[in-house]
């Protein structure tokens, strides 16, 4: 089964380039890991058009640029996203603006992406946030999903996902009455690996990208997320053939023969795989 052909599929990002001018956000690279800052904190980083363009332009280049590793996503000031900017046009700009973005999700970077939710998350903010691998959150963030009291659904696979995190039951309290709840709440419930004090929050999410980003293959990292996600659209017996495939792949690959020789001589191993390139290949393998 080729990725394009699944529920989860990659994106062309080939040629994408590093955004040159950003007005919404901040994007910062350090030794791999990529932080992508939503920078309208007078306006509680609310997402609108413009955003919208930036943050699909940062992604895209993250995805495409082998020297990015993993992806951190936070926000500045007190929020980190309080969802979609509702204007005159409606949530987040017009239908053609949104129409128009060359979208990509946080589950198709080919990175893990860790959110830092160092403050509020609300509606798009925290659907958005759920699309990341992993989410470090505040004790004392305020959270929520109030869209059936702006009448409206959820959007960005908020109830898929919703569901497979905290289950149905939960799920369904949350999404059909909308109420706020705590950071502290959403990790008991499994929303985030885990809640911390404000201060710590980005800083622990960046230590865990960066541990990826110093450890681990690339393309073992990029068949594993994908594996992840996965689970949920497959039945148990189909995801062990397939996890079976994808490691037997791997395993005629330069990084696993590499990753062996490191771990015996004990020393750091050099990573010579490529997801933006190699990713396919693996793939074609057992397509």
């Amino acid at each position: 089964m080729r990725y394009e052909e699944h529920t989860f599929a990659w994106v062309d990002t080939s040629g994408a380039s590093r955004p040159a001018s950003l007005s919404r956000l901040l994007l910062d690279v350090d030794d791999g890991v990529a932080t992508v800052t939503l920078n309208r904190p007078d306006r509680l980083n609310a997402i609108d058009g413009s955003t919208r363009h930036e943050l699909a332009a940062a992604l895209r280049w993250c995805d495409a640029d082998d020297e990015v590793r993993a992806v951190v996503l936070t926000g500045a000031g007190r929020a980190f996203c309080a969802g979609s900017e509702m204007t005159e046009n409606g949530f987040g700009g017009t239908a053609s603006e949104r129409a128009n973005t060359e979208w990509i999700a946080p589950y198709q970077v080919r990175k893990p992406v860790v959110a830092a939710i160092q403050g509020a998350a609300a509606g798009l903010g925290l659907t958005l946030a759920m699309q990341c691998d992993v989410r470090f959150v505040a004790y004392d963030a305020v959270l929520s999903l109030p869209f059936v009291r702006l009448g409206v659904t959820a959007e960005l696979m908020g109830h898929w996902n919703l569901v497979r995190h905290v289950g149905l039951q939960r799920a369904q309290e949350l999404l059909l009455t909308g109420r706020r709840f705590t950071g502290a709440e959403a990790a008991m419930w499994g929303l985030a690996v885990s809640a911390l004090p404000t201060e710590q929050v980005l800083p622990r999410a960046v230590a865990l990208a960066r541990e990826i980003a110093e450890h681990a293959a690339p393309v073992a990292v990029a068949a594993t997320k994908r594996l992840l996600w996965e689970t949920g659209d497959m039945g148990p017996l189909a995801h062990a053939h397939r996890e079976r495939l994808v490691m037997e792949t791997l395993l005629d690959r330069p990084d696993a023969r590499e990753g062996v020789s490191a771990f015996l001589e004990k020393r750091r191993p050099v990573w010579t795989g490529r997801p933006s390139t190699d990713l396919q290949a693996v793939e074609e393998d057992f397509a």
